[in-house]
């Protein structure tokens, strides 16, 4: 390749996110030609000579499929620096050493059920200290300050009470008080939602989901543009190993080409689905922040440009849930989410268990409460499967 095609290689500023997503940094390989990343399947890598490196030493902490990924989601959310790592936890895990042993967080309430766990079953034994509040009320966040807070963690909108929470007024607020700003942002993934723009420090993704978006792998991510947060963090994952492979760095890649696309079909899907939901009678409620009449809707048109593909609801009669989970055959009883195909998990069992009872229920996540991921199907085929479902339901309740 001569050195004209090799400066060809970077995209150029003012290029669309769709364009970015499909191309990522690198438009092809300089070297070789090839159009998709290579998959450097190598532990380690031979030095020229004393003293001398490629830039590659050992995967563990450089490698250059993953630097590639972390490159493009740098350049996705609007960072200097992306750190991929082998699942959305160990990126969390991550961020919280930056905090010192004694420090207190305050907490979205019905965040992810694994968070909890990590962070309080855990990370509590070391001293650190994590008030859980409702973050889609300033006056919560406010009444949960204390003089070592050191950090606010909000997911938003949340899992999977759907709260949209303020990232703008969030990072003024923890800000004035010398602390940091972590996002989780994996429901709207940098396609919907940007938080680092709207004053965030740090941006966490479980690549998992829309990223990777078909359900084959396991990835995290963490993005942040403070040279200095960088450093640390580069370091901590050197240091634990909790660094994403070549290949689940490759596949992540793949998926990500087609996330815009995949984002906007999850989108329309979503809001048709919810929008029949809450025409059945066996619904008591459906959570989704397109609705006009979600409490925070006006705030989730300023901060993002979609609504998602995730949609929960409450069921009137907690005895529908076992046959309305087992009455379905399209849609999959699963845990996780973000994925091309639709996936229904029960919160209080799959994903909130390890959450205590007061705080799940003050939150909101009870035993009628149910989760979709709306996937990129046909929405009609995807109604006739809830419709034979919830048919099954009215059946049964009427023997």
């Amino acid at each position: 390749m001569n050195e004209e095609a090799h400066c060809k290689t970077y995209p150029q500023d003012g290029f669309s996110r769709s364009t970015l997503a499909v191309h990522g940094v690198t438009l092809f390989d300089p070297v070789t030609g090839a159009i998709s990343t290579p998959i450097y399947q190598s532990s380690t890598f031979c030095h020229p000579g004393l003293g001398k490196s490629t830039g590659f030493d050992y995967s563990r902490e450089v490698n250059p499929t993953r630097q590639e990924l972390e490159k493009t989601i740098a350049l996705l959310e609007k960072g200097k620096y992306g750190l991929a790592f082998s699942s959305g936890m160990g990126a969390i895990s991550a961020v919280i050493k930056l905090f010192k042993p004694g420090s207190h967080l305050i907490m979205s309430e019905d965040l992810y059920g694994g968070t909890y766990r990590l962070f309080n079953d855990y990370y509590g034994k070391y001293g650190y200290s994590f008030s859980w509040v409702d973050t889609s009320s300033f006056a919560s966040i406010e009444k949960a300050l204390k003089s070592e807070t050191a950090g606010l963690f909000i997911e938003t909108p949340s899992n999977p009470m759907m709260k949209v929470t303020g990232i703008k007024g969030s990072a003024e607020f923890i800000h004035r008080h010398g602390g940091l700003l972590v996002v989780d942002n994996t429901f709207l993934s940098p396609w919907y939602q940007n938080p680092l723009e709207l004053g965030a420090d740090l941006v966490v993704h479980s690549g998992t989901k829309y990223l990777s978006g078909h359900n084959d792998t396991l990835s995290g991510f963490i993005v942040l543009s403070d040279p200095a947060l960088e450093a640390e963090l580069r370091t901590i994952q050197k240091s634990e190993g909790a660094s994403l492979s070549p290949f689940d760095s490759w596949l992540t890649l793949r998926g990500i080409k087609t996330l815009g696309i995949r984002m906007e079909k999850h989108s329309l899907n979503a809001k048709r689905i919810a929008s029949w939901l809450r025409e059945q009678s066996l619904v008591e409620k459906v959570f989704y922040p397109g609705f006009e009449d979600h409490p925070q809707y006006r705030l989730s048109r300023e901060q993002a440009r979609g609504d998602g593909g995730m949609v929960s609801f409450y069921l009137k009669h907690a005895e529908d849930v076992a046959v309305l989970l087992r009455s379905v055959s399209l849609i999959l009883f699963a845990e996780s989410l973000g994925g091309v195909e639709t996936l229904i998990t029960y919160p209080l069992v799959q994903t909130h268990s390890a959450i205590p009872e007061a705080m799940r229920l003050s939150a909101g996540v009870n035993d009628r409460l149910i989760r979709l991921s709306v996937g990129i199907e046909d929405p009609e085929d995807l109604i006739a499967d809830l419709s034979q479902a919830i048919e099954t339901c009215k059946k049964e309740r009427n023997k």
